[in-house]
Formats: C-alpha cells, sequence, structure tokens
C-alpha cells in the first residue's frame, strides 16, 4: 500500500520510516504511542519553509513583471489550505493516514487542514530522505501545475490589511493569540487584530496562522465599511 503512494508521489524512499512519519497525525501519535513528537508535525513545519520557498522563487523568475504584493498574493493562492488539501486528493494520501480512533470517526481523512499538513510533512520527507532536487520536483509536479497566472483565488489577507493601513504614516498592526481550545489532535486557535492598539476583530483557525489570516480578513471587511 505504502509502494503505490511512493509510485503516486514519484518518488521511492531510502528510509521509508519517512514517508510513514509524514502520514503520522497527532491524534494518532498521542492516542497509541502517548508522543506527540512522533507525529508529522515536525516534518510539516520544515515542509511549510521548503514549500514556501520553492513556491517563492518559481513566482520571482516567471513573473519578473509582478509587484511584491502580488507575488506575495499568488503565493498564498497556491499553498494555502484548500490548494494543499487539493493535492493530497490526488495523491490519495487520506487513504494512508494514521490517525487516532476520535480523528476516523470524525471525518479526519478528508478534512482539509490534516490533508494540508499532510502535504508539507510528505515534502519534509522527501527533503529529508532525497535532499532539495527531489523535494523540489515533487512541488513542481503537484503544487506549480496549478500557477494562479490571472485570477487570485485565495487572498493573503494579512498582506492585504498590511497594504491598506500602510496607505497612512505611523500605523502599526499587531496580532495577539487570544486563546486556544480543543484536544491536541483538533486545537482551534483564536487570534486577534489591532490597528494602534485598537481591536480590529478576531479570527478561529486550526493554526496560529490561519486565525491571524482570518482576523485579517474580518479587520478588512470593516474598514472597507468605513471608507
Amino acid at each position: 500500500m505504502i509502494k503505490d503512494l511512493e509510485a503516486a508521489i514519484g518518488y521511492r524512499f531510502k528510509n521509508i520510516t519517512l514517508l510513514q512519519n509524514a502520514l503520522t497525525h497527532s491524534s494518532y501519535a498521542n492516542e497509541y504511542w502517548h508522543n506527540s513528537l512522533m507525529s508529522n508535525e515536525r516534518l510539516e513545519f520544515l515542509g511549510d519553509s521548503i514549500l514556501g520557498m520553492v513556491v517563492a522563487e518559481h513566482l520571482y523568475r516567471n513573473f519578473p513583471d509582478r509587484p511584491e504584493g502580488e507575488l506575495t498574493r499568488m503565493r498564498a493562492d497556491m499553498v494555502c489550505e484548500q490548494a494543499l488539501a487539493k493535492v493530497a486528493d490526488r495523491l490519495g494520501l487520506g487513504g494512508h493516514l494514521l490517525l487516532g480512533h476520535g480523528e476516523e470517526q470524525g471525518g479526519g481523512r478528508s478534512r482539509a487542514s490534516i490533508l494540508a499538513d499532510a502535504v508539507e510533512s510528505v515534502i519534509a520527507a522527501v527533503f529529508i530522505d532525497g535532499g532539495m532536487e527531489p523535494a523540489k520536483h515533487f512541488v513542481e509536479s503537484f503544487v506549480l501545475c496549478n500557477v494562479p497566472v490571472t485570477k487570485l483565488k485565495n487572498a493573503d489577507y494579512k498582506t492585504a490589511l498590511q497594504e491598506l493601513v500602510q496607505q497612512k504614516k505611523n500605523q502599526v498592526i499587531t496580532y495577539t493569540l487570544v486563546g486556544e481550545s480543543g484536544p491536541d489532535h483538533n486545537k482551534q486557535f483564536v487570534a486577534a487584530v489591532s490597528l494602534n492598539g485598537k481591536k480590529l476583530g478576531e479570527g478561529t483557525g486550526s493554526s496560529k496562522k490561519r486565525a491571524e489570516q482570518e482576523a485579517a480578513r474580518i479587520a478588512l471587511e470593516l474598514l472597507t465599511k468605513e471608507k
């Protein structure tokens, strides 16, 4: 079964435990091994950076006429949760995941956040096992095949908010984590965004980054209505 996934990825692992680790959700690691460090979360951390760098380099080299703000939004569109979940679906990644009982019963195999995290984890696993070239090839094959040349489907709300407020001088945007809830395998974070110390909105998400994006989206709506 794991060999089928290797074939779909287009990479044969020298150390197959790296791929198995990339498929291990924290709910499984906590339930069966009582050790969250054995989940794919550390690989996800590394894979997120590799993915961002490869996509950024591609956009920089192939779109010399696009300004920094637009490149940022293009990258955000390509590496967002929904986009990566589609990559996971293409690879059939959900069927290979190791999930705890609760997550299994709750539909974790089709949850976009879990699938997106698994894609980033696989990228990191390929990188550790074979180096940058095969990791880059993976990104090129499954992510860069959908470069949003004309229409941006998912905005980078934090960048858009920053660009909006910078139209005036001495504007300071800050993000604060104000709460978190749920079990370790299904955390929900709440982030607040403030402008010059005044709270503009709160957002909820499955990670701090996603909560901040949602808070920025709400703040953008508020400021746009006030204009």
